[in-house]
């Protein structure tokens, strides 16, 4: 095999095979963007968005720049904007006031909750036109922080937490959701909130289910964005960076309870898991683009280190180019509309 050495000049071995020079496709713009196998288009991008209860004006999150807080009227005007990016989805995140969570994260299943209220003012400004998705998780809204309800000896109960999941899926499909986002890692999740939506009449209600979710280092910044109460960490739910034979576990069990979708979260560090996973399945799969992997990026390019656009499209496709086909990021909106205009 020749050697792919060359140095721009004669006298190489590739001199000896004329037709075999694959530089020649990269000479011009233009001619990079025609062979480009990996296209990033709107269509793909979902954003996640963070609506807070008791605010008049946006919160920025000093962890995540150019993120916020929204308050019910600047989520209605961010969803808007997302949709005429093209943007196909956007995935809530409620925030209560301190003062209403409480060891069971009863306002999270509040019909007249933060989320469910937001829910429903997207849904009235956007009706179909932009895909309303919904985080299941009851950490926002638990005094200690955890996606599940404490047992006595302060463990997540599983069976306890699933129970409460099925409240959430209902009071989050009678709001107007279109996909519910089951996240908290629990076994059997997707099928007790499945079995839930469709014993209330919400059939065509859709699981995006969070089959690999990592206790991972990066989820620093969302935190902040969620006024997150977490006492401890989630590592005997949440999967060990360690493995990767227990996704396709995951997989199995989530394809098998009925998810419509499969995500892996997060993007970046588990590309290879998200390579998996999307050639195990005939079933659309999504990444998620995390907090701590936007604060990284946006850090960097405050300081100098990397062109943040450039930088921006190159994740997103990497991520792509892995096997999502749905990519959630806290970019959406901005890189819909630069990827309309290249």
């Amino acid at each position: 095999m020749s050697s792919r050495h060359d140095s721009g000049h004669g006298g190489t071995r590739y001199g000896s095979f004329p037709g075999a020079r694959p530089r020649r496709l990269r000479t011009t713009p233009a001619l990079r963007r025609m062979v480009a196998e990996t296209r990033p288009h709107p269509a793909d991008l979902i954003l996640p968005a963070f609506v807070r209860e008791g605010i008049s004006e946006p919160v920025p999150i000093a962890a995540m720049p150019g993120v916020v807080q929204h308050t019910r009227d600047t989520l209605r005007k961010a969803a808007v904007e997302a949709r005429a990016a093209g943007v196909s989805g956007i995935m809530l995140f409620g925030v209560p006031e301190d003062e209403k969570k409480d060891a069971t994260g009863s306002a999270g299943t509040d019909p007249d909750g933060i989320l469910q209220a937001a829910i429903r003012d997207v849904r009235a400004e956007v009706g179909d036109e932009l895909v309303i998705m919904s985080d299941l998780c009851l950490d926002e809204f638990t005094d200690h922080g955890h996606c599940g309800v404490l047992d006595s000896a302060g463990r997540v109960d599983n069976d306890a937490t699933l129970e409460r999941y099925a409240e959430m899926a209902r009071v989050q499909a009678d709001a107007g959701v279109h996909a519910v986002g089951p996240s908290g890692m629990m076994d059997g999740q997707v099928g007790v909130v499945r079995e839930a939506l469709d014993a209330a009449g919400h059939e065509d209600v859709s699981v995006l289910a969070y089959t690999v979710k990592y206790s991972s280092a990066f989820y620093g910044p969302f935190r902040e964005a969620v006024g997150s109460s977490l006492r401890g960490d989630r590592k005997t739910y949440q999967q060990d960076p360690a493995n990767a034979r227990e996704s396709l576990r995951e997989l199995a069990l989530d394809l098998a309870e009925g998810a419509d979708m499969v995500m892996v979260k997060p993007a970046l560090p588990y590309l290879d898991i998200v390579h998996r996973i999307a050639e195990e399945v005939d079933v659309p799969v999504a990444a998620y683009q995390i907090s701590g992997e936007y604060a990284m990026v946006e850090a960097a390019a405050a300081n100098g280190w990397i062109d943040r656009d450039k930088a921006i499209l190159e994740t997103l496709t990497g991520i792509k180019r892995a096997g999502a086909q749905m990519i959630l990021t806290y970019w959406a909106t901005e890189a819909a509309q630069r990827l309309s205009h290249t």
